[in-house]
């Protein structure tokens, strides 16, 4: 019997995702995270946790579901991260760092120390981005810090590594990559690395952006970009109040160009598209 015929003989493809899995599934993640999920991620779920269930050796969708029922705490949080994993990189909405770096930083330089908040991090690329252009303007060890929040433990992983394919980084600036990049040799050829000494101003923790922050830190400058698009208008609200709630008076707060929070509440004023200021 050649190999082939042996894979093909142990081998039960899935059952397609039923709806009412499906609906589970998207049930559970709203619970859990406050995201909502559309129809139309019926397949991109169905992908994702395909690959789950075969590092698992079962047979379907229902008895991973079974398992998630069941109270598994380890497995619930490797849920949350196969469904709330986004794209990211390197001076994403380059509009956002020049805004940034002409208006918010010049305002914010009699304000003692500065903090930034990353509020969906992911894998870090946003809070690096920020951490370059504030050791820029203030210097490698001035009065800043940069923290980094999100809600999967997988993607914060990756972020406090610092350690990216080497073709993120050139969406990165030179003057920026030979100053705080280290490029990878030998078997970390292909690789690069955010330096050390820029590391250490940048901090991860996980964080639920339905629930209030839990740090005592109130932030300058807010990035809450191309998450709130995941939630229904109630939870946008809310995770609005939390974020300004953690911000300092006058603090920045910036969403993504396709976002609007206009009109969400009078703690904030719209200075132009995508940038908010606290007001009260």
């Amino acid at each position: 019997m050649t190999t082939s015929t042996l894979r093909s003989s142990n081998y039960t493809a899935l059952q397609p995702l039923a709806d009412t899995e499906f609906n589970f599934f998207r049930q559970w993640l709203f619970q859990n995270s406050g995201i909502t999920l559309n129809d139309s991620k019926k397949s991109l779920v169905s992908g994702r946790l395909s690959k789950r269930i075969a590092k698992l050796g079962l047979g379907s969708f229902s008895a991973y579901l079974k398992i998630i029922r069941s109270g598994d705490k380890e497995e619930a949080q490797v849920l949350l991260n196969i469904l709330t994993t986004n794209e990211t990189y390197f001076f994403r909405e380059h509009k956002h760092f020049e805004f940034m770096q002409s208006v918010i930083l010049p305002d914010l330089k009699q304000a003692g120390k500065v903090s930034v908040w990353s509020a969906a991090a992911s894998t870090g690329e946003e809070a690096y981005t920020v951490a370059l252009i504030m050791a820029d303007a203030f210097g490698l060890h001035g009065p800043w810090s940069v923290t980094g929040t999100d809600i999967n433990t997988e993607v914060l992983s990756i972020g406090q590594r610092a350690i990216y394919p080497i073709e993120a980084s050139v969406k990165i600036p030179e003057s920026y990559r030979k100053k705080y990049c280290l490029k990878g040799k030998g078997k970390d050829q292909g690789l690069f690395r955010i330096c050390g000494e820029l590391r250490k101003q940048v901090n991860f923790t996980q964080h639920n952006l339905m629930q209030p922050y839990a740090g005592t830190e109130r932030f300058n400058l807010v990035f809450l970009r191309n998450v709130l698009i995941y939630f229904d208008l109630e939870e946008k609200k809310e995770i609005l109040r939390h974020v300004m709630n953690s911000m300092t008076p006058g603090g920045w707060l910036l969403v993504g160009h396709s976002e609007s929070i206009t009109g969400y509440s009078e703690r904030i004023k719209q200075y132009q598209p995508g940038c908010y200021r606290l007001i009260s």
